[in-house]
């Protein structure tokens, strides 16, 4: 996959997981944290462009993955970043 591929995956999953966490669906939520992670593991070799996006989603990404998900300001960030990644992703 391309890193826009990726990207647009990663988006993809965070509005599932902004869904999800709404929905208080939490064992939805750790699946699509770990197919997140996943995603991030294979982005390598995207352009520098991207970096000052892809460092400030990792800070948020692993604030979500630290804490439980039954908050509104956790599928606020979560939908917060699927649209950022989905405009951004261009860059990658």
């Amino acid at each position: 996959m391309t890193p826009q591929d990726l990207v647009l995956n990663i988006a993809v999953n965070m509005s599932r997981l902004g869904r999800y966490s709404h929905g208080h669906q939490l064992s939805r939520v750790s699946q699509f944290l770990a197919d997140t992670q996943n995603y991030l593991d294979q982005l390598q070799n995207f352009h520098p462009r991207f970096r000052p996006t892809y460092d400030r989603f990792l800070k948020d990404f692993l604030y979500l993955k630290s804490t439980p998900p039954d908050s509104s300001d956790w599928s606020d960030t979560a939908f917060t970043w699927a649209s950022i990644l989905t405009h951004r992703a261009k860059f990658a």
